[in-house]
C-alpha cells in the first residue's frame, strides 16, 4: 500500500464505525434506481467499519477491468491517478473538517459528497472521475458505517479536475458549492434549496414561466434567482452553469 493511500486510511480511522451498521436490502434497491448519471458509471458500497465491498457494479469491469466479485477498497483506490491521490486525500480530510465545524457531523446522512479525480481505466488509460459519496448509515456514536460511492466518467464534459469539493443538500439542505480544499474560502458558494431546484429545472430545459409555474413563484422572481445564481457561480451564462454543475454532482 503507497503512502498516499495509507494518509487516507489515517484521515478515515477516526472517523470510521466500531461496529457494523445494517441498511436494509431493499433500501438499496430503491436507492439504485434512483441514480441518475452524466456518463458511463458504476457504483458500491462501502463499510468504514473493515472497509468491506457489497453491492458493486458489474460496470466497474467495464470501466476499470476490476473483478466485481473480487475487488476490493484498496484496489479501487489504487486506480486513482498518483498525483492526484494527495488531493483526494486533503478533500476527504476538508470534508470531515467543514461537517465537523459548519454544518454538524449529524447532518452527515443529509448530503452528497462530490468531487473528481483521475482514475485508470481499462483501454483509455487515466481519464476525469466525478466521485459522489452518499453516507448511509452511521454507527451509535455518529461514526462513518455504510457509504454508497458512484464513480461516472466526464471526460467527455472536461480534461481537467477543479480540485474542488461540493457538498450537496438533500431534505431541504443548503448545498455547498465549490469549496477549496486547503483553507475555508470566504468565496466558498451556498446554495439554497430553491436555488438547487431552479439550476436543476434550467437543466432540463425550462423557462422562467415554466419554472415559476411549477415552483408556485412569480416569473419575475425565478429571473432574479437565476442571475443571483450565475454571479453566485461566477458563470457567465446558463450554459456554463449546467456543465459546472454537472461537473460538480449537483445535478
Amino acid at each position: 500500500m503507497n503512502t498516499e493511500i495509507q494518509k487516507l486510511h489515517r484521515i478515515w480511522q477516526s472517523s470510521r464505525a466500531v461496529k457494523t451498521t445494517f441498511f436494509p436490502k431493499n433500501g438499496f434497491k430503491e436507492l439504485a434506481n434512483t441514480i441518475t448519471s452524466s456518463g458511463p458509471f458504476y457504483y458500491y458500497i462501502v463499510d468504514f467499519y473493515d472497509m468491506s465491498l457489497s453491492h458493486i457494479s458489474p460496470a466497474i469491469y467495464d470501466l476499470h477491468g476490476s473483478d466485481p466479485n473480487t475487488v476490493t477498497f484498496d484496489d479501487i483506490l489504487q486506480l486513482v491517478h498518483p498525483d492526484d491521490l494527495d488531493f483526494v486525500s486533503r478533500a476527504e480530510s476538508k470534508i470531515a473538517d467543514f461537517f465537523n465545524n459548519n454544518i454538524g457531523a449529524d447532518k452527515l446522512l443529509h448530503y452528497k459528497i462530490s468531487y473528481c479525480f483521475r482514475a485508470l481505466t481499462k483501454d483509455s488509460g487515466y481519464v476525469l472521475f466525478n466521485h459522489q459519496a452518499l453516507m448511509l448509515t452511521l454507527d451509535d456514536t455518529g461514526k462513518f458505517g455504510k457509504s454508497l460511492n458512484i464513480h461516472t466518467r466526464i471526460d467527455h464534459l472536461s480534461k481537467e479536475n477543479t480540485n474542488k469539493i461540493s457538498l450537496i443538500g438533500l431534505y431541504g439542505e443548503p448545498s455547498f458549492i465549490h469549496l477549496n480544499v486547503d483553507m475555508l474560502d470566504k468565496k466558498d458558494t451556498k446554495f439554497s434549496k430553491r436555488e438547487v431546484d431552479i439550476i436543476r429545472l434550467i437543466a432540463e430545459g425550462l423557462s422562467n414561466n415554466e419554472i415559476a409555474e411549477k415552483l408556485f413563484i412569480a416569473s419575475v422572481t425565478v429571473k432574479k434567482h437565476r442571475q443571483n445564481i450565475l454571479l453566485k457561480a461566477g458563470c457567465k451564462n446558463t450554459a456554463q452553469l449546467i456543465k459546472n454543475s454537472i461537473l460538480q454532482g449537483l445535478i
